[in-house]
């Protein structure tokens, strides 16, 4: 599996790429893979702001339900659309048509505090 390296990561399997205040957040290749065949998303909580870890939707795959958390505090601006059609390009390709949302982040400095990807690859191991 690969973890590229200019995204951060969390223990709870999601990444994180930061352009500006404004992150773009999906789960990892590593967490589609445990997950298997992602068959629906739950995402409505655009406009709506949450505190780092909050948990801002599920992602539904065909064995179980699993909790998506938001890993820096902020308000949700965007949901990727395509997935509401196409819930496995989260399978396909987790780190680009797979994003989840985008959200106004409202501490940038937050995002230095995650984990890189030597670390969280160490902690899938």
């Amino acid at each position: 599996m690969s973890y590229p390296q200019n995204l951060k990561y969390t223990k709870d399997h999601e990444w994180i790429s930061l352009e500006g205040d404004t992150a773009t957040i999906g789960i990892t290749d590593f967490a589609q893979g445990e997950l298997g065949d992602i068959v629906y998303i739950d995402i409505s909580s655009v406009g709506k702001s949450f505190a780092a870890e909050e948990v801002f939707g599920t992602v539904e795959a065909v064995k179980t339900v699993s909790d998506l958390f938001l890993p820096l505090a902020g308000t949700v601006i965007e949901v990727n659309a395509a997935l509401e059609a196409n819930p496995e390009l989260v399978n396909s390709d987790p780190y680009n048509a797979g994003w989840m949302v985008k959200v106004k982040v409202n501490n940038v400095a937050d995002f230095e505090t995650l984990m890189g990807a030597e670390a969280y690859e160490s902690l899938v191991g």
